[in-house]
C-alpha cells in the first residue's frame, strides 16, 4: 500500500482544528484525511510545532524547506517523493495516491452503500 506523509506548518494541535480562529481549509483537510484513513489509506501527519525533528530528518522535506521556506507548507509525500506543496490534498487525490476506490465529486455519502439512514 502506498505511504502518504503530510508535513503541516506549525499548528496548535495535531489536526489544526482547534482554537478560536479555525481555518476552513484545515477543517476540510482533516475531514478528508480522516475519511481516507477510515478507507484504509496509510497517512502520517507531522506538525512542525510538535515534531520538528521529523522535518529535519527527512531529506526531501529538509531540502524543500531550505529552498521554499515554511510559508510553502504543507507538503505531501507519496512513498518519500513530493507530490504536492502549498496546499492540502483533495479527497480525490488522497484516494488516488492512497490506492483507494475513486470518490465522486460530491464526496462520500453519510450512509453506507449510498442509502439513506
Amino acid at each position: 500500500m502506498p505511504a502518504l506523509q503530510i508535513f503541516d506548518p506549525a499548528l496548535c494541535c495535531s489536526s489544526g482544528v482547534c482554537g478560536q480562529d479555525i481555518d476552513a481549509q484545515l477543517v476540510q483537510a482533516a475531514a478528508d484525511i480522516d475519511w481516507a484513513q477510515r478507507q484504509g489509506a496509510a497517512i502520517e501527519r507531522f506538525n512542525l510545532a510538535q515534531q520538528p525533528l521529523a522535518f529535519a530528518q527527512h531529506e526531501a522535506v529538509r531540502g524543500f524547506l531550505e529552498r521554499s521556506g515554511q510559508e510553502a507548507l504543507p507538503i505531501t509525500l507519496l512513498d518519500g517523493q513530493v507530490v504536492l506543496a502549498g496546499r492540502y490534498p483533495s479527497r480525490q487525490q488522497l484516494a488516488q495516491w492512497g490506492g483507494l476506490k475513486a470518490v465522486d465529486a460530491g464526496g462520500a455519502s453519510c450512509c453506507s452503500g449510498g442509502k439513506c439512514c
